[in-house]
């Protein structure tokens, strides 16, 4: 299975993933399904946000 490096762009928003998660996903993904997830986990618990954010930006490409 190939890795990739992060960029410099997602390594920022890794930093903002901790203080607003759905902001971070967002900005990955644009208001589609995964943005409404998020900002549901965020506020059932700050941690499901932060992981799901964190998830979000390893495992999709382009966007920001």
């Amino acid at each position: 299975m190939p890795t990739t490096v992060s960029s410099t762009g997602d390594v920022i928003l890794y930093f903002v993933a901790v203080v607003l998660p759905p902001v971070a996903v967002f900005f990955k993904r644009g208001c589609a399904a995964d943005f409404w997830i998020n900002i549901c986990l965020t506020i059932l618990g700050w941690i499901p946000g932060i992981l799901h954010a964190w998830y979000i930006i390893s495992r999709s490409e382009g966007a920001m």
